[in-house]
């Protein structure tokens, strides 16, 4: 048997015509449909298609797209950088680890640990750097209020127009820069601190007021010198006076506006008439009137304020300064025990109230008011002048360990 002969070529002669163009026309509607037979389950065609022959999805890669950073948003976009993979991701909820708290010292704990400085003490000359370093210095000390003296003798520290309208300037002579007291502010709030408007010497002033002469002019001081503190004369604005009252009202007004962010406004003692001012006058119940309504145009002003009070416990108040203060209606008050031979007995009444203000030669019994708890809060005043020193001395005298 001869061999057997494979056929050469495709044998594309033998296809009839007809077939050859049927076969054509196929291909030209495919090409032109290849969208549809990409996708044969959607035709229900793969289901005769043999096993091997199933079509599969392509494992495409996605590209990660960077996220657009929202406007003024704190943080930076995150764009992903490892491989990505084609399992579906499950966004899993953001777990803030709860932190423990830190330990605090006794001295810690208090509400206030607050101290005075006198309205030139932190202003003469201060640039707003050293401003700003000062606070963070107090805050270094364990130092969480500043009470700051931001009127006194009879003008303000800051630009008024109320002082300019009624005395003709704005201020008391010093070389302070018009924006001292925003900084402080800005500062002690971004140190969690915070800043209390000290208005010392309150109602008095003395000869070298800058408003003394005016004051006399115009007969805005009660008769007599108070001799409150040994060596110290001082001549009081009346405050039963109208002209009086409405001045302090005024300044006190325009301050909270003017510094609205301003935590709290604190009086002390010298907000009172003392007892051995010559006549039988008693000023109780007009001095507690003034004090009502001038809380009350502050509240209005701006309720967020607090409004304070550092004074002798309230017997001696209202019996030598005529300072009813327990119907004042004021936030908070601190007993001021600076006379260190009553101090026992004062210490009662700085338990019942807001806390206890001390001066800087009393930082000896500061260790005994930081481990009272029933001591809510502790002021120091600096009798010498030198606050930082004042400052760096508490932490010599206050428990640092539980």
């Amino acid at each position: 048997m001869p061999p057997k002969k494979e056929n050469k070529g495709c044998g594309c002669a033998s296809i009839p015509l007809s077939l050859v163009l049927v076969l054509l026309g196929v291909g030209y509607w495919g090409f032109r449909h290849l969208d549809i037979l990409g996708n044969l389950d959607n035709l229900g065609i793969s289901q005769f298609l043999p096993n091997n022959q199933q079509p599969t999805t392509p494992n495409l890669t996605p590209v990660p797209t960077p996220r657009v950073p929202v406007a003024n948003s704190p943080l930076s976009p995150v764009i992903p950088t490892g491989t990505p993979t084609t399992k579906p991701q499950v966004p899993s909820l953001a777990v803030t680890p709860k932190k423990s708290p830190s330990p605090q010292t006794p001295w810690e704990k208090k509400e206030i640990r607050g101290i005075y400085l006198s309205r030139y003490q932190a202003t003469n000359n201060a640039s707003e750097q050293m401003i700003r370093e000062r606070v963070r210095y107090y805050r270094r000390q364990g130092i969480n209020t500043i009470i700051h003296g931001v009127w006194g003798n009879g003008c303000t520290m800051y630009n008024s127009d109320v002082m300019q309208q009624t005395f003709g300037y704005k201020s008391c002579p010093n070389q302070f820069q018009e924006q001292w007291l925003d900084w402080l502010i800005d500062e002690a709030h971004k140190q969690g601190m915070q800043v209390h408007a000290y208005f010392e010497k309150g109602i008095k002033i003395d000869k070298n007021s800058p408003i003394f002469d005016e004051a006399i002019s115009k007969r805005w001081l009660v008769p007599g010198v108070d001799k409150t503190y040994a060596g110290i004369e001082h001549y009081v604005l009346d405050v039963e006076n109208p002209e009086v009252a409405n001045l302090f009202k005024k300044i006190s007004v325009e301050f909270v506006q003017k510094y609205p962010t301003i935590d709290a406004v604190q009086w002390d003692d010298y907000l009172g008439y003392h007892a051995d001012l010559p006549g039988k006058v008693d000023r109780t119940t007009h001095l507690t009137n003034f004090v009502r309504q001038m809380r009350a145009d502050i509240k209005k002003a701006n309720p967020r304020v607090s409004f304070d009070l550092c004074h002798h416990n309230p017997y001696w108040g209202k019996r030598y300064f005529a300072a009813d203060w327990q119907n004042w209606d004021v936030d908070r008050v601190f007993i001021q025990i600076y006379n260190d031979a009553n101090f026992n007995q004062e210490l009662g009444y700085a338990e019942n109230y807001a806390g206890v203000a001390i001066s800087e030669e009393q930082l000896y019994r500061l260790k005994e008011l930081v481990n009272n708890p029933k001591i809510k809060s502790i002021l120091v005043f600096p009798t010498s002048g030198k606050p930082e020193e004042t400052a760096a001395s508490i932490q010599k005298f206050t428990p640092m360990s539980n």
